[in-house]
């Protein structure tokens, strides 16, 4: 979600630069089940333009007609979409509408704590009542103490008795270190940038490549194992060793091992894996267990995949289930509601 924010507040900059109004609507309560949860957001511009989602897109253009009302007021409202006779998820949505506006310290400050890695947090203020126009909106806390609001209409000093609150705290974005810069890096790049992934990605410096080599990555450097630092690496990554060579893969695998990773996947046979893990307990004495719990090896999930996109695919499946706690099946032996 942070990553949805993100592009969220950008496209809202823009819209502030082409003199558009913005309205922010959030999901802060649900009955029954929905394709997403509280706490999902999209951006609405007076043109009609729609930055983000949140249903499948069944909701978006309802969102978008009552919104109109917010754009003229420049009100904040709450409304209640009813999906139980209209929706395959059987539940009613909570969405609060409220102008949108990024002034300059919250823009620098933004952009600062996600440069940072910091997470931060989120309320939204609201009455839980369908068409109900008052002194509702949302709240922003950085790690820093500063908070800030996104409307100067919203007063959060003067709320009612019956406000309810939604809150929640946003990690960092999510970052893919990718160590190799082959053919198949580049696939497991560009996949990874359509999941809204932060992707960084090392290079070797007998080969170096260029940030335009890499669709979607943030950063590509040329770097030895050496010279390699691990200083912006935190629990809200993973780390994918690709460089084909085994000797390099073990250099960067001993340069991780004091890393919180929850996974680290890398190329290779099963014979490989197994000879990396003997020679990590020859160059680390009190090898920690949760390291050689975090080395997938070969990556990925075994989905039968043959390409690099497939191989990719395979990959980003089996970081997802490892850092969302999920062992994978298929849904369709699923009993009961899907999204709950």
């Amino acid at each position: 979600m942070t990553h949805e924010l993100q592009q969220i507040i950008q496209a809202a900059i823009q819209n502030q630069e082409s003199g558009k109004k913005s309205v922010l609507a959030t999901v802060v309560d649900l009955e029954g089940s929905s394709y997403r949860k509280p706490g999902v957001r999209m951006l609405l511009t007076d043109d009609g333009t729609m930055i983000g989602a949140v249903s499948g897109g069944c909701v978006e253009k309802e969102v978008l007609r009552r919104a109109q009302s917010v754009f003229d007021t420049g009100i904040s409202k709450v409304m209640v979409y009813d999906g139980r006779y209209r929706l395959g998820c059987e539940g009613s949505l909570y969405i609060l509408i409220e102008p949108f506006v990024v002034s300059e310290v919250l823009k620098e400050t933004f952009f600062r704590n996600i440069e940072d890695r910091n997470a931060f947090e989120m309320a939204s203020f609201f009455k839980k009542e369908d068409d109900s126009v008052g002194n509702f909106g949302s709240v922003v806390k950085f790690s820093n103490g500063k908070s800030y609001n996104f409307s100067d209409a919203f007063n959060s000093g003067a709320l009612e008795k019956d406000i309810k609150v939604f809150s929640q705290t946003l990690p960092p974005c999510f970052k893919l270190l990718i160590v190799g810069g082959e053919h198949d890096a580049v696939k497991l790049c560009k996949m990874a940038a359509l999941l809204g992934w932060e992707v960084d990605v090392v290079t070797s410096m007998s080969d170096p490549k260029a940030l335009s080599d890499f669709p979607g990555a943030k950063s590509v450097i040329a770097n030895t194992p050496e010279g390699f630092v691990t200083d912006k690496i935190d629990s809200e990554c993973s780390v994918v060793l690709m460089t084909h060579n085994y000797a390099q893969d073990l250099r960067y695998l001993l340069k991780l091992k004091d890393c919180n990773l929850s996974y680290i996947g890398i190329l290779g046979s099963v014979k490989r894996r197994q000879q990396l893990q003997n020679e990590l307990f020859e160059y680390i004495e009190d090898l920690d267990e949760s390291l050689l719990d975090s080395i997938h090896s070969p990556a990925g999930l075994n989905i039968g995949a043959v390409t690099p996109e497939e191989i990719a695919l395979s990959i980003l499946s089996e970081i997802l289930t490892v850092t969302r706690d999920r062992e994978p099946f298929s849904l369709k032996t699923l009993n009961g509601k899907l999204h709950c």
